[in-house]
């Protein structure tokens, strides 16, 4: 959902994706590599052809050097997203997503393509995932009450799109709420 400068006071796309790189994904090494401790914790040992779990950045990182390639994670197929975007536009809840699908599909499809099955059929079921996505949280939001707002299963870059003008129409409410309250206690 594209917003107004004035209203991007959230976390960009690029920093949401640094924060998802700390998700684990599975790759098979192609060099072999012992235990190796970084900041973030120990990771290895890589003994090729035997898959590993280790933080996205450091697969993106041995994909880039070509040491390696990325299994995709379960959730990122295409029969996986077809029935998800069957759910999406069927059912008036949003359908469970991994809390941070939009930003691992999108580091995915852009440095291992070629370790994903049929990525551009990918890329389309993403984008009309999103916009399906999009949809319904616009019209939630058409739907806000001063009371209570329930999105459950929203990922992290919808939270982060709709964020800034969900805070400034609570803000809005709440003054709305308040001016009532005081009208009905002067009467």
């Amino acid at each position: 959902m594209s917003l107004p400068t004035s209203l991007r006071k959230s976390v960009t796309p690029p920093e949401l994706e640094f924060i998802a790189s700390q998700q684990l994904v599975e790759i098979v090494p192609l060099i072999s590599m012992e235990r190796t401790a970084f900041i973030s914790g120990a990771y290895g040992p890589l003994r090729p052809p035997q898959k590993t779990k280790i933080p996205l950045w450091m697969a993106v990182n041995l994909k880039l050097k070509k040491k390696c390639h990325i299994v995709a994670p379960p959730w990122l197929n295409v029969d996986y997203l077809q029935e998800r975007l069957a759910k999406e536009t069927a059912e008036k809840e949003f359908s469970e997503l991994p809390f941070r699908f939009a930003e691992i599909s999108k580091v995915l499809l852009d440095v291992a393509s070629d370790d994903l099955e049929n990525p551009d059929k990918l890329r389309s079921l993403l984008k009309d995932l999103r916009e399906a996505r999009q949809a319904k949280s616009r019209e939630g939001l058409n739907h806000l009450d001063a009371s209570e707002l329930s999105l459950p299963n929203l990922c992290q870059m919808e939270i982060n799109e709709i964020r800034p003008f969900f805070i400034q129409s609570m803000a809005i409410l709440g003054q709305f709420v308040r001016q009532a309250d005081n009208q009905m206690q002067d009467e």
